[in-house]
């Protein structure tokens, strides 16, 4: 006989429903559940994956890193060729725009969500601004895209947790408007 151990409030770990109740997002879930199980593409259980994930885990891509992510040379097998062009930036998340960023090239995106300057630049520099059913229906499979995610350790809360982003040493929290001054997160001697 085996032992039976109890398993009864046993997680998995990891999400296999979003806990959003947006129906959008439901009804995307759907469709890349589907894909993701009909062909063989491991692109549709990836945007799947992503789809379940917190909004903390979906941070906002800029339209200058999406610019300085795109490739010169797309390294493809033998027999296809890609202009890039063609090429559909995938960003599971929000697409923001960048004031700082003078020109942006012509760009095809597919995201969840645009802020509305991002979509209206987009739009005039003669690319196209994408939703997820968009994509599935042009190309269910993800050939020719190329997914892209935010930094997931550059909001502010992340700068106070020790050893992240490569720092030993975390931010202190401090009252507002009290950064700095003489009784304020200072010691009498350095500390070692």
């Amino acid at each position: 006989m085996g032992i039976d151990l109890d398993h009864k409030h046993k997680k998995s770990g990891r999400r296999k429903n979003p806990e959003s109740n947006d129906p959008y997002l439901r009804l995307l879930v759907k469709l890349y559940k589907f894909l993701a199980r009909r062909t063989t593409s491991r692109f549709n259980e990836i945007i799947l994956r992503r789809l379940f994930m917190a909004r903390r885990h979906r941070p906002p891509v800029s339209l200058s890193s999406l610019t300085r992510k795109t490739p010169k040379n797309l390294k493809l097998p033998k027999g296809e060729k890609a202009v890039t062009k063609d090429l559909i930036h995938v960003v599971v998340g929000t697409v923001t725009d960048d004031e700082r960023f003078l020109k942006i090239p012509k760009l095809n995106v597919c995201a969840l969500r645009f802020t509305k300057t991002a979509k209206a630049r987009i739009i005039k520099n003669g690319g196209r601004a994408l939703t997820f059913d968009q994509l599935a229906l042009e190309r269910p499979t993800g050939c020719h895209t190329l997914l892209i995610q935010g930094r997931r350790h550059n909001r502010e809360a992340c700068r106070h947790f020790h050893g992240l982003r490569g720092r030993l040493s975390a931010v202190p929290y401090v009252r507002k408007g009290a950064k700095s001054g003489r009784k304020f997160e200072r010691t009498k001697h350095r500390r070692r």
